[in-house]
């Protein structure tokens, strides 16, 4: 261990608030797939900064973007105009196919603002139209809205009394569902692509019955994609691979490619429920956070790029499933599409994800036992194969 090592360790045990359950290294910068730590240390990232950083690290035409316009303006507050701004916009409207956007500065913004605008319209129908339902195993952000949105009781403990009007069925149980919804329901909200549960998939049909459900009722459909979206699933908007539009999506985590930012992109029938006044934020859809996104935005929806996450998640899915094969006592299931995959496993995963760590690659483990892979979009089938071979040499220490 360095002496940058124990003193950041140090400051971080005696300053910093004791939420995160940490790794022991120190990272210092980042090129392509690969992160270095201070020690000079290289590790394959195949976490991504938790499907943040899609174009990888140290991305030139990002980091000359975003050093431009700070060199410009870094920041003006949302009572004028932007370039930046106006431009991300209409390429997230010609992308979604759906009418307004707003940009804020993170996925739990995102999901509080869809909230509020399907509210709004709802009440705009009948005050009393206020159910939300959502997924369990759902994750939809740490502010209290989203908190409560969020379908797994043990994030809600101790942060009581939670906001009312949010109620959960289990994801791909379209019964369920049917059963929890009336004409007071307001918003089904799901992840398009469950990723902090556990990366699960809708079942064949299962979207479309949902949008049906949602029509009949009258109630918005909520698509969250604030880690399925922007090219994760091999298509730009994961609902693209489901053919099921929904009323309002949201997004954040690599919209920017590493700077802070999310968004929500309404029709405007709901839309139209909102008036100056009822929706603001300070930092959102700063000019540098939305030249950043332009970036992404010109780059991760063009065909080739979107056909290499294609390519390569299906070859990694692959390899996963063969490494199934070899561990079946150990990797339960593999779970996923394109470059958002899981192997769910029958014992604990954190142990697993240090030995992979101290090999010189960066994974994951969520869900307790599933080893998720969220990397950088641009990773290559021999970086899979890397990454594979040093977690099929710890394996055989858990069977």
């Amino acid at each position: 261990m360095s002496e940058i090592d124990e003193k950041v360790f140090a400051e971080d045990a005696a300053d910093y608030l004791p939420v995160f359950s940490r790794y022991k290294i120190v990272l210092d910068h980042g090129e392509g797939a690969y992160a270095y730590d201070v020690d000079g240390n290289k590790y394959l990232d195949f976490l991504g900064g938790i499907a943040v950083n899609v174009l990888g690290h140290a991305y030139a035409p990002l980091v000359e973007a975003i050093s431009r316009q700070a060199g410009k303006m870094i920041h003006c507050s949302n009572l004028y105009y932007t370039e930046t701004q106006a431009d991300a916009a209409a390429k997230l409207v010609k992308l979604s196919g759906l009418d307004r956007a707003f940009f804020g500065n993170s996925g739990a913004e995102a999901n509080e603002g869809a909230i509020k605008v399907a509210r709004k319209y709802a009440h705009s129908l009948d005050p009393e139209k206020s159910q939300i339902i959502t997924a369990l195993g759902s994750f939809h952000g740490r502010t209290i809205a989203t908190l409560t949105a969020t379908g797994q009781p043990h994030y809600h403990e101790g942060f009581g009394p939670l906001p009312a009007g949010f109620d959960y069925v289990p994801y791909n149980d379209i019964d369920a569902l049917a059963q929890m919804m009336s004409e007071k329901t307001c918003a089904v909200m799901l992840e398009t692509i469950q990723g902090e549960g556990g990366v699960y998939t809708p079942a064949p049909g299962y979207l479309e019955q949902v949008r049906a459900l949602c029509n009949k009722y009258h109630a918005l459909l909520i698509f969250d994609e604030i880690q399925a979206g922007i090219g994760r699933s091999g298509k730009f908007f994961a609902y693209e691979k489901y053919g099921v539009k929904p009323d309002i999506v949201t997004l954040a985590k690599g919209l920017a490619g590493g700077v802070p930012i999310g968004a929500f992109i309404t029709t405007e029938e709901a839309a139209a429920a909102m008036k100056p006044g009822d929706h603001g934020t300070t930092f959102g859809g700063n000019p540098l956070a939305c030249a950043a996104a332009n970036v992404v935005l010109d780059t991760v929806p063009q065909p080739a790029f979107l056909k290499h996450v294609e390519k390569v998640g299906s070859y990694f899915k692959a390899q996963l499933l063969s490494l199934q094969q070899k561990y079946p006592a150990l990797i339960k299931e593999v779970r996923g599409t394109g470059l958002i995959l899981g192997a769910e496993l029958t014992r604990p995963g954190r142990d697993i994800v240090n030995d992979v760590l101290a090999k010189g690659a960066i994974i994951n483990c969520t869900a307790g036992n599933v080893l998720r892979f969220i990397p950088p979009l641009i990773i290559t089938e021999q970086q899979v194969d890397d990454v594979l071979a040093k977690l099929d040499d710890v394996l055989p220490k858990y069977c």
